[in-house]
């Protein structure tokens, strides 16, 4: 794949986040990325409490064929700040796995948006119809997004989190930023999106 999308800087500073397709040298900018994350952010990534980026996570991300699994990665300057990544369903090759991981600075500011928004229409020219996204249900963030994105879509609970099936394309455009106003009132109801 060969591009590069350029967005505008972030709360008025001048600098601006390019996002292009995850390559070979991405490793350690991505381990970098921990640096940046909080263990929320971790935990609501990973499902679990590690303390940093897992390396088998790594090995995952060099992984990629930018066909069955394919990642993107937002750039500030030279250090990633996000990775979408999706990878497909070998028993069902129309469905896919998705996931978004966004460095705490750059979250609420439609990067985790944006990074989807690209990824969903490469997997569409791929024959993707459908994204699978596991939420932890404490990620009020990613679930608002959800509904944002995908006003129709319910979930599915399974224990702590919940599954999520999202047709492609996107049925709605995603805001620019999601502004702190609505969050404030997420947590009343985005349970209501779980049966």
């Amino acid at each position: 794949m060969s591009f590069m999308t350029q967005l505008g800087g972030r709360g008025g500073r001048a600098d601006d986040v390019r996002i292009r397709p995850y390559g070979h040298g991405d490793r350690e900018r991505v381990r970098r990325m921990s640096e940046r994350l909080s263990t929320a952010s971790l935990y609501t990534r990973f499902f679990s409490g590690t303390p940093y980026i897992p390396d088998h996570y790594l090995r995952l991300l060099d992984g990629v064929d930018h066909w069955d699994r394919d990642a993107l990665v937002a750039l500030d300057g030279d250090e990633i700040v996000g990775v979408a990544e999706y990878v497909r369903d070998a028993g069902r090759p129309c469905r896919a796995d998705v996931a978004v991981l966004v460095c705490d600075p750059w979250q609420r500011h439609g990067l985790g948006s944006a990074l989807v928004a690209f990824l969903s229409k490469l997997a569409e020219r791929r024959g993707v119809t459908e994204f699978d996204a596991d939420v932890v249900l404490t990620n009020r963030g990613a679930m608002l997004f959800l509904r944002r994105g995908w006003p129709a879509a319910r979930a599915t609970r399974d224990g702590d989190s919940a599954r999520y099936h999202l047709p492609l394309p996107m049925p709605a455009a995603m805001p620019a930023a999601m502004p702190a106003a609505a969050l404030a009132g997420a947590p009343t109801g985005v349970a209501s999106d779980l049966r």
